[in-house]
């Protein structure tokens, strides 16, 4: 049986070269989960799985000139090029994110809506915009105990710091944000915090 199919697969191939545009979706609807599957095992996305499988057949297309079966089959050049195409995708993903990490941040008004939301949550817009300016360790610990109300003990643990940096953490957000928000009374309600 293995002998029949591999030996169907080599003609579709053949009439693929030949430029048969009906052959190449026979092929592609006889290996098209098994890509998609080995996609997914290396991405664990759907949608990045999804556009694999599209680089690996265009890929597959395009190189049609070059490849060759291999023991009857294409599927062994159609999983490289996935562990390929999935690599570069990572790499890509990881470029990208690093760079996203290195620009400056953007800032913006926030909509009547947001502020709005916030007063009537006991935060002020200006003292959301002193958090975007903190790094996210510092955000955190602000919103989980100054903002939340939690123990210290338990947003260390939640960020994954010790309790004793988190309480100097917080001793010196503490300084630094009733400095720069010299003014709203909500402000320095929410400032005295939960200092367990």
């Amino acid at each position: 049986m293995q002998q029949e199919s591999g030996s169907s697969e080599v003609s579709l191939w053949t009439a693929c070269r030949e430029g048969d545009q009906s052959a190449f979706g026979c092929l592609f609807d006889l290996h098209k989960d098994r890509v998609f599957r080995h996609a997914f095992r290396l991405l664990a996305d759907r949608s990045d799985a999804e556009d694999i499988l599209g680089t690996v057949f265009f890929e597959l297309w395009r190189k049609r000139d070059t490849v060759h079966v291999v023991d009857g089959s294409l599927l062994p050049w159609l999983l490289l090029t996935a562990t390929n195409s999935a690599l570069n995708l990572r790499r890509a993903t990881r470029r990208y994110r690093h760079l996203l990490s290195r620009l400056p941040r953007e800032d913006h008004e926030l909509s009547a809506e947001d502020q709005v939301y916030l007063r009537s949550n006991g935060l002020s817009p200006e003292l959301d915009d002193a958090l975007r300016g903190l790094n996210p360790t510092d955000q955190g610990l602000v919103a989980l105990v100054i903002i939340e109300g939690y123990p210290i003990a338990e947003a260390a643990m939640a960020l994954e710091i010790g309790p004793s940096v988190a309480r100097k953490r917080l001793s010196r957000l503490r300084v630094r944000l009733r400095e720069s928000l010299s003014g709203a009374s909500t402000v320095d309600l929410a400032l005295e915090g939960n200092g367990s």
